[in-house]
Order: structure tokens, then sequence, then C-alpha cells
């Protein structure tokens, strides 16, 4: 593991990061997903793509990198950007997991894989809506520490930096931007997903034009268990 400090917009981010295979010339990013950290991408993919060079980031904020403003989607891009012109990577492959799959889109990499990724917003339940109208009904009486009732439980142990970037992000629709990828795109979902159901998947699916979608057996981490099976597809075309 190693870290690299970088400024971007007047803001020093320590970043956590790993390189696997370094001998190899090119490069496939990993980025997690929310509350995650590189060393997951790290369990599933450690040993995949031996051709590649791997580098495994922990984003701002997660895992063992710093983070000291609310920033939104977009700035976390930009700043990977910087932190990749740091090391002088330019990744051929971008991997994104959940929140890393909105990252990994606005990078517009040559290859994008998305993995149960976020970024498209689904229809809220009876039961949120109804938590969320109880909430805006209480919020002029209640104290600030009583918000947190009513969050999700991506909130326990969170900063209250990294709670405002949730409460910023969490609402992100990058429909515009999947319409807009000309990545060469790949598409991998967990059947039994619930954080990122399936229905949003193959809407995705529908905006990036040229895209494949795969429905594979799991949940919102299915890949741990396909990575083998992803690796497999993604050497079907050459990749």
């Amino acid at each position: 593991m190693a870290k690299r400090e970088i400024v971007f917009q007047n803001s020093t981010y320590a970043l956590s990061y790993e390189l696997l295979n370094q001998h190899q010339p090119q490069t496939i990013l990993f980025l997690h997903g929310w509350g995650s950290s590189k060393e997951i991408m790290k369990q599933a993919f450690g040993k995949c793509f031996p051709a590649y060079q791997h580098l495994y980031l922990d984003l701002p904020g997660f895992g063992a990198s710093s983070i000291n403003d609310v920033i939104e989607t977009g700035t976390y891009a930009d700043i990977v950007q910087v932190f990749l012109k740091a090391l002088h990577v330019k990744p051929l492959i971008v991997f994104g997991h959940s929140f890393g799959g909105k990252v990994a889109t606005l990078l517009q990499p040559e290859v994008l894989v998305l993995l149960s990724s976020a970024g498209i917003l689904a229809p809220k339940s009876l039961k949120i809506r109804a938590k969320i109208a109880l909430f805006k009904l209480l919020k002029p009486f209640a104290p600030r520490s009583f918000y947190r009732f009513f969050a999700t439980k991506d909130v326990e142990g969170m900063s209250n930096v990294m709670y405002e970037i949730l409460k910023c992000v969490v609402n992100e629709d990058l429909s515009a931007q999947f319409l807009t990828c000309k990545a060469k795109s790949f598409l991998f979902w967990g059947k039994e997903d619930t954080a990122t159901p399936l229905s949003s998947g193959e809407k995705m699916h529908a905006l990036i034009k040229g895209s494949h979608f795969y429905a594979m057996e799991g949940d919102h981490f299915f890949f741990i268990k396909q990575a083998k099976q992803i690796e497999k597809t993604l050497g079907e075309f050459g990749w």
C-alpha cells in the first residue's frame, strides 16, 4: 500500500492506493462503492487479469484516504484524474462498483466496466416516501442529531463531512452522462441486488449505446464470487 498527496481546488487529499502486476504496460483502475474500500476490489479481482497492471484506490473519505470538504461525484472524478496524472498512469479499463461506477463513468475511459452501478434513480417505495414525509414534518422542531434517525444504514459511524456528501450524491441522476457515454461498456449486475436493482441496470444498458449487459447470480456484492466469470466475459471481447 502507498499514499500520494494531491491538491485540488486548494484542498489536499492523501490518497491510499496499491499497484499489482507493475511490469504490465496497460492498467485497470478499480473503484469501490460507498462505505467500502479498495480492499474489497482487490479481494475480488486481485488474481484476475494478470496481463494488466492493477490500480486499487481508496476514494477520498473511504478506507485510508482523507477528505475535509463536502464534494459531489463530479469532483471525485476530477480528484481521481489529478491523482492519475500524478502517477503518470492512464488506465485502459476502469471498473466501478456502485458509487464507484458513477465516478468511473465520469472518467470517460476507453473501456468501462460497471458493477451494479449507481446513477439511475429508482422509484422510492411507499415506506421510504412515508419516512421522508414524516422527516419533513418533524424537521423544523427536531434537533440536528435527530436527523440520523431517518437516515439509512450507510450513515452509521460516518463523519459529518461524509454524511453531507452522501446527502449530496444519493439523488444524483447520471442518465445524461450514460446517454452520451462513448466507452466500450460492460454492465454486470446481481440478480438479487436491492441497493441498485436490476431494473436500474437495464435502464443504464438502454442508455449506453452499444453496451453489453449481464445479469449474474448474487446481490449487490455479486462480483466477489463472479470475478472469474467477469474476467472470462471480458476476455471473449479481447480485454
